[in-house]
């Protein structure tokens, strides 16, 4: 059983690692976005650019010696590259005339177009032109249509932005791993406080945590170390404490059976029955707090193993008077034995504890079964009595020191269970309170201890 009852959780909000893994994400999707618009700008320009520099390259080819012959347009090279898409023409003349023998031009161009690279408009489409006067005084034109050069740039323009689409996700998850590295040490340290029970105050080793955290485990470590000392001093008062209170109980109970055997009153003998009655629950609540104080004190697992069945044998000898007293059929309904890692002294007191409760709350005539069974890698102690049993809400509180079940006169101190609860932690085991199986009330108590 933890120490804590569930699971540490905090809010996303105030969650370091998360805030710092948003922040570190926004700020690199932000640079992405924007290095990404301004390389798709920049290499579209420059892929517009390219595609001038190959209109005035083509044009440049063109002389007065390579222009189409006139009238034999079926011998003159072809001037349109269809893969290219790029266009070469003659202009027509200022009056619009086209040279004597020579085709008709592909593209309707003004002939007032000026020297030089230059948008233009033909028919329906626009086309960007480059024009050149020749040594003859004739002027061609180099054109190609924007939409098409505007498609090659906008395509040459995406395969820039491929490295981002790519790089992108790939940081982004190595920073999400980089993170989780980083703040990895962190988290072991708070599962293995949080893994700790109230008794494992030993100090928080903080060479495996980073320089930023040191300050505070150094500050846990102090405040652990406080701790043990109240709870040492807590622990040695009560063991003192019920140790001292032995010793003049001891001389009253004394005192009480020599009084007994003097002549009195029936009144008397009464009144002197009940402090007898008394005496002896001081001391029974005198050795349970004993107990509580050591099962405290105590830490570790023990090294040996311990017979379950001789255990059971232990303590039915010791509480069978006390079960004869109330007609109660007590008994092993299991003949499976198991050892487990335990001193004999914890586990008789647990089971103890355990039966002397059911011998307590079981009304006359009722039954008690003990029974052991071996699992996989636990071995299951269970004590069933026919009593009344504990209500369902009130469960999780009677492993609280000193508390007992309302509207119930049977006598006890309220330390049974706690012991058992103590004693079962430390050994590794668990606890449950279950309705006993199969009657129409009563109580069963299972202990889960690991199985040698």
């Amino acid at each position: 059983m933890d120490g804590a009852e569930g699971p540490m959780t905090a809010p996303a909000t105030a969650s370091v690692q998360r805030r710092l893994s948003v922040w570190l994400s926004a700020i690199i999707v932000t640079v992405a976005v924007v290095g990404g618009a301004w390389a798709f700008v920049a290499a579209f320009r420059e892929a517009y650019a390219l595609q001038d520099d190959v209109l005035r390259q083509v044009g440049a080819m063109f002389d007065p010696a390579h222009l189409p012959s006139p009238g034999n347009p079926a011998d003159a090279p072809k001037v349109s590259d269809k893969e290219a898409r790029v266009i070469v023409q003659v202009l027509p003349g200022p009056d619009g005339a086209v040279a004597p023998g020579t085709s008709a031009p592909p593209l309707a161009l003004a002939p007032t177009l000026v020297d030089g690279m230059q948008t233009a408009r033909a028919g329906k489409r626009d086309y960007r032109v480059w024009v050149r006067t020749l040594a003859n005084g004739q002027r061609i034109a180099v054109a190609q249509e924007t939409a098409v050069r505007n498609e090659t740039a906008r395509d040459s323009a995406i395969r820039t932005l491929l490295p981002f689409a790519v790089l992108v996700p790939i940081l982004l998850l190595a920073l999400a791993h980089v993170l989780r590295k980083m703040f990895a040490p962190i988290k072991r340290l708070a599962h293995e406080v949080d893994q700790r029970d109230e008794r494992q105050l030993h100090a928080i080793t903080p060479e495996a945590v980073p320089d930023e955290v040191h300050p505070f485990v150094v500050a846990i470590n102090r405040l652990l170390a406080r701790v043990q000392q109240s709870m040492d001093a807590q622990h040695r008062f009560v063991a003192d404490a019920a140790h001292e209170l032995r010793t003049p109980l001891s001389a009253l109970s004394l005192q009480a059976e020599r009084l007994g055997q003097a002549a009195m009153s029936p009144d008397a003998r009464e009144r002197l029955a009940t402090l007898r009655q008394g005496i002896e629950r001081s001391r029974g609540l005198l050795d349970q707090l004993l107990a509580l104080a050591r099962a405290q004190e105590a830490t570790g697992v023990p090294a040996g193993t311990v017979s379950v069945q001789r255990v059971f044998r232990s303590v039915l000898e010791d509480l069978m008077p006390l079960a004869d007293a109330r007609r109660l059929d007590v008994g092993v309904t299991t003949e499976t034995d198991a050892r487990v890692h335990a001193a004999e002294l914890d586990l008789f007191v647990v089971v103890r504890n355990l039966v002397d409760n059911a011998i307590r709350y079981t009304p006359e005539g009722g039954r008690i079964d003990l029974s052991v069974t071996a699992e996989a890698r636990m071995v299951s102690i269970a004590v069933q009595d026919t009593g009344p049993g504990i209500p369902a809400d009130e469960r999780a509180r009677v492993f609280d020191p000193f508390y007992r079940v309302l509207g119930n006169d049977a006598t006890g101190s309220g330390l049974g269970l706690s012991i058992v609860s103590t004693v079962v932690r430390r050994l590794g085991g668990e606890v449950e309170l279950g309705d006993a199986g199969g009657e129409p009330s009563g109580l069963r108590v299972t202990v889960r201890l690991p199985l040698v």
